[in-house]
């Protein structure tokens, strides 16, 4: 099969981008609108400072702010529901992975018969959403670049993903600014989270020629950027270096893949609510250890990067030092351990071992992985990583 890249039409990256919404909407002919984000954005007060400056170019604005981190169906449903009640025409989704997640399955219920898990799985969607524009918050998932959803299937307990290219947003406005507020925990659980993305396009059995410069620019930019903006917040270099990577890593991941750490991070946020971001983090050096010798010169590069060895290293020295660099970095941004993680029952985490391993295959995301496990190997890493 040939090579894909997909991407929204527009991308703008700079410091008050998000004041190009009103335009952007107009550009598309929209003038109703449903506004998707968080109570947290609302309080902190990026939705409704877009949200104002929208009413004031004479849109006609809703606001959706019932979105729950690792947003679920019943959210998705609720915001459908207003968006038809009002007879919108667009989406604006301002916030962090869960809102613009949130605000692409709404988009595509909107043109799409329900139920979204129906859609499940890799190119399933019919028809193309509503038009979205997304304004990322958080230096994290990329997710206003990418064709993929994460939603909590609520009868099964499962997180779907639907990877498609008819969820991709047509604008992202990625404005750092918004990132100045970010509490270091944040900061650096998100962080790791886009470094994951890095490594795991570059990585992936479906990586190709287009996105290993995104991905390797994405590590690199979170080389540089990552420490300074997590002891620095009011860094404006280092924030707009960490908005760059994780909008580099979207485009990058979502045109490759993820792999490992995505499918084991899901079970873990579906059934105790862990952030993403950090399930990412706490799962990456194990999986790295139990990855990088069946693709050892990719992990070298990555190694090198980051500044985990010499560049002189050879591939087998450098690939073998970037697991003790991982788990260091969590130490410096002091990212906890999986049993350390809120809400993450000891017992429960045990006795549902077998089903998070086995909806971790069943995602797809592990089979592009440079080393395809198991599911007891997979019980095993989530063991290694508690």
């Amino acid at each position: 099969m040939p090579d894909q890249f997909n991407v929204p039409s527009v991308i703008l990256i700079g410091g008050g981008v998000r004041h190009e919404a009103a335009a952007q909407l107009k550009r598309l002919g929209i003038h109703r609108v449903l506004l998707v984000t968080d109570t947290e954005m609302m309080r902190l007060g990026p939705a409704r400072e877009i949200s104002s400056e929208l009413e004031e170019a004479g849109l006609d604005v809703t606001i959706f702010d019932g979105v729950q981190a690792d947003p679920t169906d019943k959210n998705v449903l609720a915001g459908l529901n207003l968006y038809q009640e009002r007879d919108c025409q667009g989406l604006v989704a301002v916030g962090g992975g869960s809102p613009i997640d949130a605000a692409k399955a709404i988009s595509a219920l909107a043109r799409n018969p329900a139920p979204l898990s129906h859609y499940a799985g890799y190119h399933k969607l019919p028809f193309p959403g509503v038009p979205l524009i997304a304004i990322p918050t958080t230096a994290g998932t990329g997710s206003e670049v990418t064709k993929v959803t994460i939603i909590t299937d609520t009868d099964r307990d499962v997180k779907m993903m639907i990877l498609s290219v008819n969820l991709l947003p047509q604008v992202a406005l990625v404005d750092y600014e918004l990132t100045l507020s970010m509490p270091p925990d944040l900061t650096a659980a998100v962080g790791v989270d886009t470094l994951t993305h890095g490594i795991e396009a570059y990585v992936s059995r479906k990586a190709h020629a287009t996105t290993n410069p995104l991905a390797l620019s994405c590590i690199e930019h979170v080389a540089r950027h990552l420490k300074t903006a997590y002891a620095e917040p009011g860094n404006h270099e280092a924030r707009a270096g960490m908005m760059v990577a994780a909008c580099q890593g979207g485009m990058a991941f979502a045109n490759s893949s993820v792999c490992l750490v995505h499918g084991m991070s899901r079970p873990i946020g579906a059934l105790f609510h862990v952030p993403h971001g950090l399930s990412n983090a706490v799962l990456l050096p194990s999986i790295t250890r139990f990855s990088w010798q069946s693709a050892t010169g990719r992990y070298a590069t990555v190694a090198r990067i980051l500044g985990a060895c010499s560049h002189a290293a050879d591939d087998m020295t450098a690939a073998e030092s970037l697991v003790a660099f991982l788990e260091q970095l969590n130490s410096d941004l002091n990212l906890p351990r999986l049993r350390d993680c809120r809400g993450v029952d000891e017992v429960r985490f045990r006795e549902n071992l077998i089903k998070m391993a086995s909806d971790a295959l069943a995602s797809g995301s592990p089979q592009n992985n440079p080393r395809v496990p198991t599911v007891d190997q997979i019980i095993a890493l989530y063991e290694e990583a508690w």
